[in-house]
């Protein structure tokens, strides 16, 4: 630099000397520019590679803003935005079920019996009306008439049983209960230990008002369809509510440790969520979405409900994932768009090839978690136009999505303006997930190809940009973080790892506390379980750290399904020492039947790392990776007594 000065100015100092005063102005303003343009070279480049790209992101958050300002404005909640929608087209299909379709004026004549039954009941607003209920049409239109007399729905996990299904009713201090009669076994098991004062409806599925007149319904106090059936639809009216920026419901966390926690979801919270993807992901009111995705997590609930609700579209709605009739599905349902999280896209493609491949008219998929490792054969062998893959926490304020097809990212962070963005990337100990500071006490932002933990900037007063947190208030605080890029602002912290390239793409890494140290190496279970699936026909892997005794770090171990006794692991060794370096290939394997996984296709890991490699206490086979052999042994009483002792070195 002090070269390209020196040069430019001894340029400067000839022009004036040789030339006349006018020429030599030209000159020199020549120069400054050719300087400016040489010094600047790569910011140059970069901003003409991605003016477009964030141009149109900005013009898709300012319709997000327009939209979001109408209903402050009007300080609508949402059972107050959907009548908007009804009142446009009320004979158009909202939600698509099996047989069965429902229109807009159906879903609201259904929420507002629901309203007129919980106001006699002696619900009012304030009071918190858990739902546990399946993936019906009902339970949206449930807590929708719940929100419009002011009462507040936790949606709760229906895969929930004993103490996880006891804390989620009693942490949302439900004042009630409206659960399918399916879980009539689960409810009872808990019941004795629920707050007296709970009052508990029972939901048995069946067209209202259409059983023959020969068949007795016996009525019991809590028979919530008898409840529904003798109480008309009322008329329409305003909700009496906290309005846009009030609480809506409360989503639960997926459980992968610890037990649940609830999150608090506003109006303003859904609407920013399913706006962001209607627009960045450029999709319109005449689509058709299938979702297979449970209705009580934010991804299907408020996503993708979201966009039947606020814009209009048609939503079709599936009791429970099935990767072999997801597209056989969206041909039936003649669905334009599709949702997936987590693993699914793995699972679809595992499927046999079939001709519904390609038969369907699915042009977009949209959702969270897609592995980069299937991405591009996911879409050549689907067919796919678009994938727009996003990312945000339930609980957090920001989200990210990637509006221009990128193959990997889960979205972008400006690097012309990245002032205006409302996300950041900071530096962090991948293991401890603690921010590193500088000399003043303040964040570091990480460089581009540097990873670090995306973080939502908070701005109280903005609604976007607040932070509801959870409603345990301790637990809200645990994901703020204070004095990030100056004294006295903060920030939610996300706790996942991201990394962005040199134009801005962001790519998930893995979870704080999931990367663990190997031989002196950050290893990313994300990584490697992605690496292993791939390698294993993938199965499900799931890949965490165990300790051995007088080692530093932790070794790799890896959960493996395998059903049939089909895996080959001789094979599978030699295929991932192609794709992983030698600090990352797992030092142990678990090879398993079954795996537990939550409702969105998360792996729980948490006891698998907790009974680690102990043949007495672990059941299912054990292998270990013999260093001198460089293959994977059996792993019985006798050789973990010589790892523990360091007879056997790892």
């Amino acid at each position: 630099m002090i070269l390209a000065i020196g040069v430019l100015a001894a340029s400067c100092a000839v022009a004036l000397e040789i030339l006349h005063w006018k020429t030599s102005m030209i000159v020199v303003g020549i120069l400054v520019f050719v300087y400016n343009i040489v010094m600047h070279r790569k910011w140059i480049y970069i901003a003409i590679r991605t003016f477009s790209r964030d141009m149109s992101a900005i013009w898709c958050y300012i319709k997000i803003l327009k939209l979001t300002r109408n209903f402050t404005k009007n300080n609508w909640s949402m059972p107050d935005i959907f009548h908007q929608v009804v009142k446009k087209h009320p004979h158009k299909s909202c939600f698509l079920f099996e047989d069965e379709t429902w229109t807009f004026q159906q879903v609201e004549d259904f929420s507002l019996r629901v309203s007129a039954v919980l106001k006699a009941q002696g619900i009012k607003r304030g009071d918190t009306v858990g739902v546990l209920m399946s993936n019906i049409p009902e339970m949206p239109a449930t807590w929708l008439g719940t929100a419009r007399i002011g009462g507040i729905s936790p949606l709760i996990n229906t895969n929930q049983t004993g103490n996880a299904l006891l804390h989620s009713i009693n942490i949302a201090k439900c004042d009630a209960l409206i659960y399918g009669s399916e879980y009539e076994n689960a409810i009872q098991e808990v019941k004795k230990e629920f707050n007296p004062a709970i009052k508990l409806f029972k939901y048995t599925r069946r067209p209202l008002n259409t059983l023959p007149n020969h068949v007795q319904v016996v009525n019991t106090p809590d028979d919530f369809a008898s409840m529904l059936e003798t109480t008309p639809p009322g008329k329409w009216f305003l909700s009496d509510s906290e309005g846009f920026n009030g609480k809506l419901t409360y989503i639960y966390t997926s459980g992968t440790t610890g037990l649940p926690k609830a999150a608090v979801i506003s109006p303003s919270r859904m609407c920013f969520m399913a706006s962001g993807v209607q627009y960045l992901g450029f999709l319109n009111t005449s689509d058709i979405i299938y979702c297979p995705m449970p209705l009580y997590h934010s991804a299907g609930g408020c996503v993708t409900v979201g966009q039947a609700f606020i814009f209009g579209c048609t939503v079709v709605i599936r009791t429970k994932f099935s990767a072999s009739a997801y597209f056989p599905d969206c041909i039936k349902y003649k669905a334009t768009v599709g949702h997936y999280i987590g693993e699914m896209c793995r699972y679809i493609l595992a499927t046999p090839p079939s001709p519904t491949d390609k038969q369907h008219t699915v042009r977009t998929v949209y959702g969270n978690g897609m592995r980069p490792i299937i991405w591009t054969d996911f879409v050549k062998r689907f067919n796919i136009k678009r994938v727009v893959e996003f990312y945000g926490a339930t609980e957090g304020n920001a989200n990210i999505v990637n509006v221009d097809n990128k193959t990997g990212s889960i979205g972008f962070i400006s690097r012309i303006i990245p002032a205006i963005y409302p996300i950041a990337i900071i530096k962090v100990d991948p293991v401890t997930g603690e921010p590193v500071r500088n000399k003043h006490g303040l964040c570091e932002l990480a460089k581009p190809n540097e990873p670090g933990v995306f973080i939502g900037k908070i701005q109280p007063n903005n609604p976007s940009r607040a932070f509801l947190g959870y409603v345990d208030k301790e637990a809200s605080e645990k994901k703020i973080v204070r004095n990030v890029l100056s004294h006295g602002d903060s920030a939610f912290i996300s706790g996942d790892i991201i990394i962005s390239d040199d134009l801005g793409y962001l790519y998930f890494k893995d979870r704080t506390g999931d990367t663990f140290r190997w031989r002196g190496e950050n290893v990313s279970t994300t990584e490697v379980e992605s690496a292993i699936s791939k390698c294993a026909d993938q199965r499900d892997a799931v890949v965490y750290g165990v300790e051995i005794p007088n080692v530093e770090g932790r070794a790799g171990m890896c959960g493996i399904i395998d059903t049939d006794g089909s895996l080959d692991l001789d094979k599978l060794n030699k295929a991932i020492a192609k794709d992983l370096p030698k600090y990352a290939r797992p030092i142990f394997f678990r090879v398993m039947t079954s795996l537990d996984m939550t409702g969105t296709f998360k792996m729980r890991k948490v006891d698998l790392q907790k009974e680690g490699y102990n043949p007495a206490v672990v059941k299912d086979k054990l292998f270990y990776l013999d260093a001198k052999l460089d293959k994977y042994v059996p792993l019985e009483i006798k050789e973990y007594e010589k790892i523990i002792s360091g007879a056997i070195r790892m």
